[in-house]
């Protein structure tokens, strides 16, 4: 399943948030979005998925404007995960699970054998089946997150998208998280695009990263492409020592100071 953004720009009313944007996302892989705050990172995710239009250019699936596509039909392909889901309104966590199967259903929604299958493939990949029966706004942050990524999951998509998915989570609970985004790759073959905001967290767990700043690209490629001095001044208008993770081998931003008197480009 192949995802391409060329030429896209994104605003909203008059101001231009991204402009000229030319992007490949690796089938299979894990991409993360990385920037500072205000960058255009949501914009890009929102638009990438059509939550919001993009005023120029075109993103492609397969070779499809997504603009052209039924929303049924493009939401069998692509499943998000917003940066804040709204209120599960007391839904148990089943019952919100079971939400990720509409594109699937005919009629009245009756479940079928299929999507009660993907329920509880879902639930426990996630490992959210003890929590079946009990109301999602009762359950802790960590348990709520992997809730919604059970959601996402049984809509069943080549491509899942994710913005800012350890927001508000503890250090643990974070890397339960990634790592569950990481197996889900391995093991289902999933594409999946996420933003995140922890530079280590970002190339310890992808294979593709995109840095932007103000609202252009300034670098794609490897997580040992991206995570280096001159990129870590443009984007975020540091000076960074990158080192390597003993344990994983992924570079490592070990310190950094702030360049002053400069701002990224």
């Amino acid at each position: 399943m192949q995802l391409l953004a060329e030429e896209v720009r994104v605003g909203y009313d008059a101001t231009v948030i991204v402009d000229g944007m030319n992007l490949s996302f690796p089938a299979g892989k894990i991409t993360t979005i990385i920037g500072s705050n205000g960058c255009g990172k949501s914009t890009l995710l929102k638009a990438l998925t059509r939550i919001i239009p993009h005023q120029g250019g075109a993103v492609t699936l397969d070779g499809l404007d997504i603009r052209s596509m039924e929303t049924k039909a493009l939401a069998r392909k692509m499943a998000i995960l917003p940066q804040t889901p709204e209120s599960a309104g007391g839904l148990t966590v089943e019952e919100l699970v079971a939400y990720g199967r509409f594109p699937h259903q005919k009629g009245f929604g009756r479940r079928s054998p299929e999507d009660r299958r993907m329920i509880d493939w879902a639930l426990d990949v996630t490992r959210t089946g003890e929590f079946r029966d009990r109301p999602v706004d009762a359950l802790s942050g960590g348990q709520r997150q992997r809730v919604w990524i059970a959601m996402a999951l049984a809509q069943d998509t080549g491509i899942i998208f994710l913005d800012e998915p350890t927001t508000y989570l503890d250090m643990a609970h974070q890397l339960e998280i990634l790592e569950l985004l990481r197996k889900l790759n391995a093991e289902e073959g999933r594409t999946i695009v996420m933003v995140l905001h922890d530079l280590n967290q970002a190339a310890r767990f992808s294979d593709h990263l995109i840095a932007l700043s103000n609202g252009r690209l300034i670098k794609a490629g490897t997580p040992e492409e991206v995570l280096v001095p001159d990129v870590m001044k443009q984007v975020f208008n540091i000076d960074a020592v990158i080192g390597q993770d003993p344990r994983t081998g992924a570079p490592l931003c070990v310190t950094y100071d702030l360049i002053k008197g400069d701002q990224p480009s």
